[in-house]
């Protein structure tokens, strides 16, 4: 695909901006992109700064806040200048602040992993199962019995392939 401005560029960036309810979608060069920079009032640094200054909000717990590394001595605000940690160890020590940033960013502080294709099956059908479990609650909670039904269904179809295969992993 061309760049959508100069029509001589192979399109390597994608932009989409909405403007009072209306989106719009651009393909562009690297160069156009560039040159458009200041237009599209977007830069990563002013992005990550964004996301530093996260504070959580009233009524969302947190851990108790450490102001710094006990092996390294990093400080959560030296973490802001530079997007990164000293040693491991800072994960453990500023997880108070960390945590809330982490959940922002990746929507979950906890890692799940990829599952590998041919490997994983059980895994995998163990967290579609996860999955509908949660929708059927939250359908209960609707009092939406008919699809809530259909969603029972699946899960005892999923548990018994499970119990047929032996249920390991």
């Amino acid at each position: 695909m061309l760049c959508e401005r100069c029509q001589q560029r192979p399109a390597s960036v994608h932009v989409t901006r909405i403007i009072n309810g209306e989106k719009t979608e651009l393909y562009l060069c690297q160069e156009c992109a560039r040159d458009m920079q200041p237009q599209l009032n977007f830069s990563i640094p002013k992005f990550l700064a964004g996301l530093f200054d996260y504070e959580p909000g009233p009524g969302i717990k947190t851990q108790t806040i450490v102001e710094h590394c006990r092996e390294c001595g990093m400080s959560y605000e030296q973490f802001q200048q530079t997007g990164r940690l000293g040693c491991p160890a800072c994960y453990h020590y500023l997880a108070g602040r960390l945590e809330p940033l982490i959940r922002r960013i990746q929507g979950s502080s906890q890692h799940r992993g990829k599952v590998p294709r041919r490997a994983g099956g059980n895994l995998r059908v163990r967290r579609e199962i996860e999955k509908l479990r949660a929708q059927l609650q939250q359908l209960v909670e609707q009092e939406e019995f008919e699809k809530a039904a259909q969603v029972r269904d699946r899960i005892r179809e999923l548990e018994n392939s499970l119990g047929e295969q032996g249920g390991g992993q």
